[in-house]
């Protein structure tokens, strides 16, 4: 097993293990040859989320999200009509304790452990969304090379949180907010949405909004520094979605806000 040696390995290193056993990522048809042993064995993925969010949370020192999310195998995923939302939902959550088997106890055999890590290092991550207004023609220029500076008519830089539930609001309801499951839909939930984009607000036909989701902390980018080692200019961040609205997409965007 993992850690069971001298050494427990270090974050860096099971991200290097996860990468060369991942071939599988994003693929929804795969090939018997295409695949490793290593990649569908479970008791690997089992031992990496034992480590990395288990006895590896010990050792960080640092504040992290005491949930942890454990994925159902695909043929245990109830997808009916079941008003119980934990039965329907396709994955459960244990608050953190210092032994995983103590958190999944007997349906241990039912958690799809790949899953379950993947999971957990998306929810554990840390990101920022940031909203820009923009000119369509300015960003013609950029992307085609002429020598022009990137500049916004006005950005808002806003912390947002993973998560694989959705908040549906009913106003014509008794019940007006409701949590669903997304999973393997990521949401990413915005505090204080109104008083942080009332003032992003498109006002000429050239102008549109852009949008740019970034990872720069938490479980996805792991340090064996010091957390008094951490300054802004030796931090690492990743753009992990992007994309533009132009005016006319507005009430289509402005309505799926809401």
């Amino acid at each position: 097993m993992l850690g069971d040696g001298a050494q427990t390995p270090s974050r860096s290193d099971l991200l290097c293990m996860v990468k060369k056993n991942s071939k599988m990522l994003g693929k929804t048809i795969v090939e018997d040859e295409e695949t490793s042993d290593v990649e569908t064995d479970p008791v690997f993925w089992h031992d990496i989320m034992d480590v990395y969010f288990i006895r590896g949370r010990e050792s960080r020192g640092r504040q992290e999200d005491d949930l942890v999310f454990f994925v159902k195998k695909l043929h245990l995923q109830n997808h009916g009509s079941n008003e119980d939302e934990s039965v329907n939902s396709p994955y459960f959550v244990r608050r953190w304790a210092p032994k995983l088997d103590d958190l999944t106890g007997a349906s241990s055999s039912d958690v799809d452990w790949r899953r379950s890590f993947y999971l957990n290092l998306i929810a554990q991550t840390s990101f920022s969304v940031t909203v820009a207004i923009c000119s369509q023609q300015v960003l013609k220029n950029y992307q085609t090379g002429k020598d022009r500076p990137l500049s916004p008519i006005y950005k808002v830089i806003k912390t947002v949180y993973a998560s694989p539930s959705r908040i549906n609001f009913h106003l014509d309801s008794r019940k007006e907010v409701e949590t669903t499951s997304a999973y393997p839909e990521i949401c990413f939930a915005v505090d204080d949405f109104d008083s942080t984009f009332d003032a992003v607000v498109l006002t000429d036909v050239d102008h549109c909004y852009c949008v740019l989701l970034n990872a720069h902390d938490g479980a996805a980018f792991p340090s064996e520094r010091k957390q008094h080692d951490y300054s802004p200019a030796n931090s690492s961040k990743s753009d992990t979605s992007s994309g533009k609205v132009p005016t006319s997409k507005v009430r289509e965007i402005d309505f799926l806000w809401k």
